[in-house]
């Protein structure tokens, strides 16, 4: 399937890593998302680029979104109930910046 029009797009980043999610559109005016990986590797005097691609259709939104915050939540609260995951949260003022305060699972 070839992209077509790019409705909204969300950039995370996340060390060597920025995951970038974008809502698009299909000719029939439907919606669907992409979820892109894009990891940075040094090569010479530049970088390149290594893309990974999702796509998710609108009928699998609840479930993934469920099975994400379920699997998030496990390792949170099963496999590392120690470690205090809001160190990891983004200051307010740096959230503002990179435009990720609404990417809250709770």
């Amino acid at each position: 399937m070839e992209d077509r029009e790019q409705i909204y797009s969300k950039r995370v980043r996340a060390g060597k890593r920025t995951y970038f999610f974008d809502v698009r559109s299909t000719r029939s005016n439907d919606y669907y998302l992409t979820i892109t990986e894009s990891r940075r590797h040094p090569q010479g005097d530049g970088f390149t680029y290594e893309k990974h691609k999702m796509f998710l259709y609108k009928e699998d939104f609840d479930k993934f979104a469920d099975a994400l915050k379920e699997a998030v939540d496990h390792v949170k609260t099963e496999l590392m109930p120690e470690v205090d995951f809001t160190q990891f949260e983004p200051k307010p003022e740096e959230a503002n910046l990179l435009g990720e305060s609404d990417l809250k699972w709770d």
